[in-house]
């Protein structure tokens, strides 16, 4: 991956035309202080920082899309209306981050400072995909193409990060299918834990749940919102 250098970025921006969109894909940027810079309409696809202090920065329309930019500080970054597709932020600073409108499917924010992020109804993948209260409905894809179908009750815990996958503590097991539903079964084994077995009408829970919800792959019984989910996983 090549390395940009600052002084070559800052040279970058001051040539583009007005309205112009920058490619700075597929490049390394380490040890910058890009604090309160524009960059707002750039592609940044597939880019690695490290070291990078972007606090107040511009990047509103731009894309980050599969870019690693894992502890570096985002405090204040204007993400408004921009492309975080799968964007690595562990550990990042982004408190008071403006991410209305952005999409941030598949998003990394595990150990993420999320103190006063501002979002709205168009931002995509950052508020909860299953329903914070009251029962639902949930569906498992089981070992040997086996379909689970699970009842969430009102007072499980219940959470997801961003992607259509979601967690919870406790369920009942309602059916055992096959996934077209043409054979039933009384048993189901998990495709993670093989010895966490689900049984039709028995209750499932995980004792040790972790409630955090940026942490997708840990405790839980994971679950999908629909069928069609469940079976592609």
């Amino acid at each position: 991956m090549k390395e940009i250098k600052k002084e070559e970025l800052i040279k970058k921006l001051a040539l583009r035309k007005s309205g112009e969109r920058l490619d700075l894909s597929e490049l390394a940027f380490r040890e910058m202080d890009l604090r309160d810079i524009d960059l707002s309409n750039i592609g940044f696809e597939l880019c690695l920082f490290v070291d990078v202090t972007l606090d107040g920065a511009d990047m509103s329309g731009s894309s980050i899309r599969n870019s690693g930019l894992d502890g570096c500080s985002l405090k204040g970054v204007n993400f408004k209306n921009a492309d975080m597709y799968g964007a690595c932020m562990r550990g990042c600073n982004m408190e008071g981050c403006n991410i209305c409108g952005a999409n941030l499917y598949s998003a990394v924010l595990e150990h993420a400072n999320l103190n006063g992020i501002i979002s709205d109804e168009d931002t995509k993948w950052f508020r909860m995909h299953c329903p914070e209260t009251g029962p639902i409905l949930g569906y498992k894809k089981c070992v040997n193409d086996r379909l689970v179908q699970l009842l969430i009750p009102a007072d499980a815990r219940r959470t997801s990060a961003t992607l259509p996958s979601c967690r919870c503590d406790k369920a009942k097991v309602l059916t055992i299918k096959s996934f077209d539903s043409r054979e039933e079964f009384d048993e189901a084994w998990s495709l993670v834990d093989e010895n966490f077995v689900y049984r039709k009408g028995q209750w499932v829970e995980v004792k040790d749940f972790n409630e955090d919800r940026w942490m997708d792959s840990t405790t839980g019984i994971h679950f999908w919102m629909t069928r069609e989910e469940a079976i592609a996983y």
